[in-house]
């Protein structure tokens, strides 16, 4: 037991104080309770509950910044880097954790599969003062033997376009990783797997994603498997450590943006301009999930809308500088999916 309250006489039932010893990083506590009626008749306990507590201080990041050594110009958009690392596990694993952060957004897969639910991440945060840092319960996503972890980057609010006068670079020029992942044995013993000099980085098929302006996709640079252990990564450039704080991580403010619900158009019709619309009916944020098939190289541009002018054409004037299109250049062969 770590803390006994006992009975406690309040007229307060809810935000009462925890007055036990300090609690540890990345340590797991369960509680329950129960309560007394006015005439000293006490409850049957509740249920008993958990959480887990994040990482504490910055001593508990093993792992280092690193950014990707690839060419890049600061005043344009960048192609997504992808990083990556292999690593060998050796015994059963009983729990396993990420802990993960970035300068711009990031997306993490292991063995393949895509780590948690959560988009956007790790949020838009004044950086230099607060950064988040996410973690995610990937205990099934591991193996014994030869694993891999892969993360798409983009330059999200931290240095791609943002704001009405098209600023870049506001809060850094380089994308950079912060990535932790614990591994707890059965055994008891623990392994850390972090971001180190050896990693490897690449781009792949994101040539340009933005908040206000985008994404240009081209599929013939596809690297299937590239989040697999096995994969043939010889070309892929270096990695070098970063000297950015891990003073200023903190765990999230607020609820995560997550996917909530999928649209079908209500109506598909060509403007007198010749566009072809598909109206979902509402103002929403999200993507277009559109099934394509034609020849390598050919390229599908959407544009995004909230109303059409007088004409009945799209109308974007009112979105400014934003350019708010999509381009998906087909790699030829079976179906695509936007």
């Amino acid at each position: 037991m770590v803390w006994d309250s006992g009975r406690v006489s309040s007229d307060e039932s809810a935000h009462c104080d925890y007055r036990g010893p300090a609690l540890q990083s990345a340590q797991r506590y369960y509680w329950h309770l129960r309560v007394w009626a006015g005439g000293g008749a006490a409850s049957d306990w509740s249920e008993v509950a958990q959480w887990e507590m994040g990482l504490l201080k910055p001593a508990d990041w093993q792992a280092n910044w690193i950014e990707p050594n690839l060419p890049e110009d600061p005043k344009k958009p960048h192609p997504a880097p992808q990083l990556r690392r292999e690593f060998k596990l050796d015994g059963v694993i009983e729990k396993a954790r990420a802990y993960v952060t970035s300068h711009g957004l990031y997306e993490v897969e292991l063995n393949g599969q895509q780590v948690g639910d959560q988009l956007f991440t790790p949020g838009w945060t004044s950086y230099s003062k607060r950064l988040q840092y996410q973690t995610y319960d990937v205990t099934k996503l591991l193996k014994s033997g030869a694993n891999a972890v892969g993360v798409t980057m983009g330059d999200g609010w931290y240095r791609g376009n943002i704001g009405f006068s098209g600023q870049r670079n506001y809060y850094g020029e380089h994308a950079a990783l912060l990535l932790q992942i614990k591994v707890t044995y059965q055994s008891g013993r623990e392994e850390v797997i972090g971001t180190d000099e050896n990693w490897k980085a690449a781009t792949g098929p994101i040539l340009m994603s933005e908040i206000y302006n985008g994404e240009t996709y081209d599929a013939r640079l596809e690297k299937p498997g590239w989040s697999n252990a096995g994969f043939a990564d010889a070309q892929w450039s270096s990695v070098h450590i970063a000297n950015h704080p891990k003073d200023n991580l903190i765990t999230p403010a607020g609820p995560p943006v997550k996917r909530i619900e999928e649209l079908k158009p209500i109506k598909i019709f060509k403007t007198p301009a010749g566009e072809v619309v598909a109206d979902l009916g509402q103002n929403m944020v999200g993507w277009v999930r559109l099934t394509v098939q034609g020849t390598s190289g050919t390229t599908v541009t959407l544009r995004h809308a909230e109303v059409l002018d007088n004409a009945g054409n799209l109308y974007t004037a009112n979105l400014r500088a934003a350019k708010e299109t999509v381009q998906y250049t087909l790699k030829g062969g079976a179906c695509g999916n936007l």
